[in-house]
């Protein structure tokens, strides 16, 4: 991805994060971000936990899940060096210290070199299919929380709009606009931070996703080509 494209989709997500919570400032100016919280009640506050678990997250798999991480360029040129150089041994052992996407593949191939090729080939891609489930794993608790996100707010929305309603019923129908303007606030404000946390979570998972995606497919060409040489010719 070139650096333009994450420029873009970096002001994009900042955009989006902060779009909600600007404009509800444009409409009511004297509404300050931390009133907006506030006004969300217990509702708003596991919100806005969320988002701070989700940004986390977003952090701690967008360092983690590089192709730099997953396959370290100097151990990828070491591993190749000792395969080549036929020291099998060494280049094991260097996958057990170095722990990562790539070493963990190779390391399942390696063990079956004196078996047939298709064995060692299976072993691969097993290995592979696994670790990249493990990555998806991990993006899953990204895409829990976009999804988990509406519905609370939902429920902050259907809360305000139950209490709102008391309030009418105790009053025999003469409450006036300001005697429902707390509850009808919670609703709404419920509803925002809902939408401020699952619109970035959202793009947050996919881009992600997509990294991981292309990263693990170019993992694959290396691995593919490493155990090449190993394959049988055809007399």
């Amino acid at each position: 991805m070139s650096d333009f494209v994450k420029r873009t989709f970096t002001l994009a997500v900042m955009f989006l994060a902060t779009a909600p919570l600007a404009l509800a400032q444009e409409e009511a100016p004297s509404m300050s971000i931390g009133d907006v919280i506030a006004g969300g009640g217990t509702v708003g506050i596991m919100l806005i936990i969320l988002s701070v678990v989700g940004l986390a997250l977003f952090i701690d798999n967008f360092v983690n899940m590089r192709k730099q991480k997953l396959a370290p360029p100097d151990v990828v040129d070491e591993i190749e060096a000792l395969i080549e150089a036929g020291e099998y041994q060494e280049a094991m052992e260097l996958c057990e210290a170095e722990p990562s996407y790539f070493t963990n593949v190779v390391s399942a191939g390696l063990p079956r070199l004196n078996a047939s090729f298709e064995a060692m080939e299976k072993a691969v891609e097993e290995m592979a299919e696994e670790e990249q489930l493990k990555l998806f794993m991990k993006l899953g608790w990204i895409s829990l929380i976009a999804a988990v996100a509406p519905m609370l707010g939902l429920t902050g929305t259907v809360l305000g709009m139950i209490l709102a309603f008391k309030v009418i019923a105790s009053s025999k129908g003469q409450a006036e606009p300001s005697d429902l303007a707390d509850n009808i606030s919670l609703a709404l404000i419920t509803t925002l931070l809902g939408l401020f946390v699952a619109i970035p979570m959202t793009a947050a998972f996919v881009f992600l996703r997509n990294r991981v995606v292309k990263s693990t497919l170019e993992i694959a060409a290396v691995v593919e080509d490493i155990f090449e040489r190993f394959r049988p010719t055809k007399s």
